[in-house]
């Protein structure tokens, strides 16, 4: 298993074009993971935790409002945030305390957010396309250990186009674990390399790493500190949000044992 890393959407090579990386020609991926920890893939991993049928994702508010009404009011839900505050108009923000049993279970909630609907718009070609965040990296590292996939792209959403501490070092958490059960089966570029070490570095104070992160600094002015505190609980949700149609993504769940539950 090959694993690359990518620090910024604007850093996936286009597909469309030759892409090279490090003199070699780059192929469509086997696999891509998008990690936006603050917030939008940990809500939405909690959300299918949850109970939603589904989430689907849009960049562009415009479209979210115009394919949303063909579905059914009383089982949709609009969710979306930019600059961290919840949008006019919609229903959820982007806080992943909102996702409740009673408020999103048999709903499908179509969702924006400023940076992480952005990275999945992005590889959403891709043929297995996952989201992670530290809540949920248990649970892919064991489907991508089920699926096998030849190469991985971790795609950080980041922040305004810029780097990302806490989603690189979610990127960091889900290499070391990959490696640790492969070994020298599972090779990985400097960045994921990098990534690993950062994750090293701060997989004991996860809390405070939110905090110190340029991002949480934000997210807590804003008065967001319980959700950075459920944003850095590690392994503690066993949903694997895969997409299944283009922008698409529902549940692959486990039980305690870390066997599927569909």
């Amino acid at each position: 298993m090959e694993i690359f890393v990518y620090h910024t959407p604007d850093q996936v090579p286009d597909l469309s074009k030759k892409a090279r990386k490090g003199g070699l020609q780059l192929e469509m991926p086997a696999c891509a993971i998008v990690i936006d920890v603050l917030r939008a893939t940990t809500t939405i991993a909690t959300a299918l935790q949850s109970g939603a049928e589904a989430i689907q994702v849009f960049d562009d508010i415009d479209e979210l409002f115009r394919v949303s009404q063909h579905w059914p009011a009383e089982q949709r839900l609009l969710a979306g945030e930019r600059g961290g505050e919840k949008l006019d108009d919609f229903d959820l923000g982007n806080s992943p305390l909102e996702c409740t049993p009673v408020r999103v279970s048999g709903k499908r909630l179509f969702m924006s957010t400023t940076n992480g609907t952005r990275a999945l718009e992005r590889v959403r070609t891709v043929p297995l396309l996952l989201t992670a965040a530290l809540t949920n990296r248990a649970a892919v590292v064991r489907y991508l250990l089920e699926q096998q996939p030849r190469t991985v792209w971790i795609v950080a959403a980041g922040w305004r186009g810029g780097f990302s501490l806490e989603d690189t070092i979610c990127a960091g958490a889900i290499a070391s674990a990959l490696r640790v059960e492969r070994g020298s089966d599972c090779a990985g570029d400097d960045e994921s390399i990098a990534a690993m070490a950062l994750f090293d570095q701060w997989q004991t104070r996860l809390p405070q790493l939110l905090r110190y992160a340029h991002h949480g600094r934000g997210l807590a002015a804003l008065g967001c500190d319980w959700d950075l505190d459920y944003c850095a609980r590690i392994d503690s949700v066993n949903v694997v949000p895969v997409q299944m149609e283009p922008g698409v993504l529902k549940a692959v769940r486990y039980d305690a044992s870390g066997h599927t539950l569909n």
